[in-house]
């Protein structure tokens, strides 16, 4: 039978793994305390946060910059329209312009058919009202007349009905003034827009004939 060793007690095996688990336990959370994590917590580093930041405040700099560039292409899109439709309007006003002061007396329907090309019915019918009287005065100058555009500007605009002031130089001859003459004249043409840039008034036709 063997003998129990001196100094130990019958489950003295039990107590000395017990105290074996304890220091270990204890030596665990001691080198977890030196590594600063603590039992039950979750350790976030700075740099990840100063991370997340970043990428949220570049997500809402990209949100900002597309709307204000949305923003700038609507802007520009309707400048180029506004600057498309000035160009066309006074493109028809000097047109008809250049059209209207071009007169031969020998040919005084082909000039009453210009006065009223692209015009609405109410001042097609103005013109032909006055067309007789007019080739009346024209006809015994024997009056003619060529026009070069100088410049339009659109003066207005408002629900598409443009207003344009064409310049165009008038180089004249009648059987008064044989060697010729020169004059700038100013037209005053009202276009709609919505009517397929149709001319409903137009001011200062009689600048370039010699009647008042």
């Amino acid at each position: 039978m063997t003998e129990p060793i001196e100094g130990t007690a019958p489950g003295d095996d039990d107590s000395g793994l017990k105290l074996g688990k304890t220091a270990e336990a204890t030596a665990s959370d001691t080198r977890a305390h030196k590594s600063g994590h603590r039992p039950g917590t979750v350790s976030i580093r700075v740099s990840s946060v100063v991370l997340g930041t970043v990428i949220g405040a570049l997500v809402i700099a990209v949100a900002v910059l597309s709307g204000l560039l949305v923003s700038a292409s609507g802007d520009l899109a309707d400048r180029n329209d506004r600057e498309a439709a000035d160009k066309k309007a006074e493109q028809v006003a000097t047109e008809y312009a250049v059209g209207a002061a071009t007169v031969n007396y020998q040919d005084i329907p082909s000039w009453v058919a210009k006065l009223k090309a692209n015009t609405v019915p109410q001042l097609a019918n103005k013109f032909d009202a006055t067309a007789p009287k007019l080739e009346q005065i024209l006809v015994p100058l024997k009056w003619t007349s060529t026009a070069a555009p100088i410049t339009a500007k659109v003066m207005s605009e408002q629900g598409g009905t443009y207003k344009v002031d064409v310049f165009v130089n008038v180089s004249s001859t009648n059987a008064q003034s044989p060697e010729g003459a020169q004059t700038t004249v100013t037209y005053n043409v009202t276009l709609d827009k919505n009517s397929e840039w149709k001319i409903t008034d137009v001011g200062g036709v009689d600048g370039a004939l010699p009647v008042k």
